[in-house]
Formats: C-alpha cells, sequence, structure tokens
C-alpha cells in the first residue's frame, strides 16, 4: 500500500534543494546564490524550478528587477533555516567519545564587542579546555538573534531592543556612548567647546539608532546636543561610523572604552554633552531550545558563574 502524499513527501524530496533555497533567498538572488554556492546560474534555476515542483506552490516570483519571496516561500524558508541550524549541531552531538570536552562553539556576535571580562573567561575556557574549536562571524544585531532564533549558533552577542520572545539574555556588559569628532573638524583643536558650538552640525550614525532601535538613545543624545535634523552618514558598523567621523563626514557617537585609544592617539575628540550619557547593554542570548553540545552546555553553565561573580557595575565600561 502506497503511502499518502504528505508522508510520501519527505521520503522522495531532495534535501539539497532545501540548502539551495535557503541561499537562495538570503542572497537575494539567483545568480548571487550561485556565486556563493560554487554553481552556474541555470543549475540554481533549475534546482529552484525542482524544488517547487515538489512542494506544489510558487515560492519566489522572479521577473526583471524583481525578487519576491512569497508566504509559501517565508514558511519554507523558516524551516530550511531550523533545519539547517539543527545539522550544523551534529559534529558536536557526536564528538562524546572522548575523555576530554571537545566540540565547536559557533558564536554570532555585532561588530567591535570590547569586553575585558568576557576576554578574560575565554582565555581561561580556552585553558582549561584545549580541544574545543571557535568560529565568530559578525552581523548586525537584528541579525544575530535571527541567527540565534533559527538555532544557526552557539551563542548570541549583540543588542537588543526589547526582550526576544522565546530566546534567553544576560547582560554581557554594559557601555556609555559619547559623542566624537574627528582632528580634521574644527572644534577638535577648539581650546574650548561650549554646547552651542554643536548646532546644526553633520552627524553620522548607526542604522539602528531610529525610533525603537537599541540604539534609539543615541538619536535622543544627539538631539540634545541640537545636531543637525538628517544624517550625512550612516552603517551598520562601529569601524565605519568610527572611519566617518576621523574623515570629518560628521560628529557620531561611539562608546567610551572603545574610542579611548583613539582619543589617546589624538585621531578623535569627546564633545559636550559630558554627564548624563546613554547607557546600552551587550546581551549575551542562547536558544533554550537548542540541543546543546557538551562544550555549549559548559561554556554557557561557566560564563553565567562567572559573570554572576562580578558586579554589574564592574562591567559597565565608560562610566567616570
Amino acid at each position: 500500500m502506497s503511502l499518502p502524499h504528505q508522508q510520501r513527501f519527505p521520503w522522495n524530496l531532495d534535501w539539497n534543494l532545501l540548502r539551495t533555497f535557503m541561499v537562495i533567498v538570503e542572497q537575494r538572488g539567483i545568480s548571487k546564490a550561485a556565486d556563493f554556492l560554487g554553481l552556474k546560474q541555470p543549475t540554481v534555476s533549475a534546482a529552484l524550478k525542482r524544488l517547487e515542483t515538489a512542494t506544489g506552490r510558487t515560492l519566489i516570483i522572479r521577473k526583471p528587477n524583481e525578487f519576491t519571496i512569497t508566504r509559501s516561500g517565508h514558511a519554507l524558508y523558516s524551516e530550511c533555516a531550523k533545519i539547517f541550524g539543527s545539522i550544523s549541531q551534529l559534529p558536536s552531538l557526536l564528538n562524546v567519545d572522548n575523555a576530554e570536552l571537545r566540540g565547536h562553539l559557533s558564536i554570532a556576535t555585532t561588530s567591535s564587542v570590547i569586553s575585558e571580562h568576557f576576554d578574560d573567561f575565554l582565555d581561561r575556557f580556552s585553558t582549561a579546555h584545549p580541544h574545543v574549536t571557535y568560529s565568530f562571524s559578525v552581523y548586525e544585531s537584528d541579525e544575530v538573534e535571527t541567527m540565534i532564533s533559527q538555532n544557526r549558533a552557539s551563542f548570541g552577542i549583540c543588542l537588543l531592543s526589547k526582550a526576544p520572545q522565546n530566546l534567553d539574555r544576560l547582560v554581557l556588559y554594559r557601555e556609555f556612548f559619547g559623542l566624537f569628532c574627528g582632528a580634521r573638524h574644527p572644534l577638535f583643536h577648539a581650546k574650548k567647546i561650549r554646547p552651542k558650538d554643536l548646532e546644526g552640525e553633520p552627524f553620522v550614525a548607526f542604522q539602528t539608532e531610529a525610533e525603537g532601535g537599541p540604539l534609539d538613545v543615541i538619536s535622543r543624545l544627539r538631539a540634545r546636543a541640537g545636531l543637525a535634523n538628517t544624517w550625512r552618514g550612516v552603517s551598520s558598523s562601529l569601524n565605519e561610523i568610527r572611519r566617518m567621523i576621523m574623515a570629518n563626514v560628521g560628529i557620531g557617537a561611539l562608546p567610551l572604552h572603545v574610542a579611548k585609544q583613539d582619543v589617546i592617539a589624538g585621531n578623535i575628540r569627546q564633545l559636550p554633552p559630558y554627564d548624563d550619557l546613554p547607557l546600552v547593554n551587550i546581551y549575551l542570548i542562547t536558544n533554550p531550545a537548542r540541543r546543546q553540545s557538551d562544550a555549549e552546555a559548559i561554556f554557557l553553565s561557566n560564563c553565567e558563574a562567572e559573570l554572576a561573580e562580578i558586579p554589574i557595575e564592574d562591567r559597565t565600561y565608560g562610566a567616570t
């Protein structure tokens, strides 16, 4: 007796098509997906067509100058990402036959995470467990949250605009932000800078400074300083914000402890206001639904235990 269609589907489906589809969605196009996979464009197009035939659904609308994912395509992509995340765990989950702790930790992080406490913990953990390996990948904060939600990384380090559903979080550290100009800016060499000297000055901004975003507090700092109403430069990368500040594209905000070395080197100068500066949390996020390997579970347990012993005031950087 033959199985019904829904029961036959997983047996008949070429699972490689799911991986290809996931890459097509993430690369936002057939040609970009082909480059990413090292395949020819017709091969990727044919794979998508085969998957649409197998599912009986149009997954992506492909027209000149248009790339639209259908509702069915979005639903399938979400499941593909979960499958990919589960399969990514297999090497670590299978590595249980050794007396010493082994495994791989994949950490998705936002740019320029600088924490002496986290670095000290990494030092102690890697020394105690020399057979554990690590990979750090840099994304925007919302992408980090998505990676952890889809079970595609062990841990995430990022900003959060609100408490994420179905994810656990703890404050890794906190950082104060201040305004800075580069050495090419006229205010850099001023003997004294008055708050009104900043009025109308152009600025550069993080993409996450939008209202309701995790760095919304910086937009309020700019308004308080009276800077221009619209940005001259924008980026998701702290390093690129730093570049634009130093190139005099505009005044910008940086974490005080991150900017410290550039201030000492004479590359940038902090500007008023100097008090009541915005304080931003950097979180370590995890997915409680993830079936953690021994290495992941021990890493998280040890990290939580060590952070619990360090007062949050000591993990607050840039405080005077």
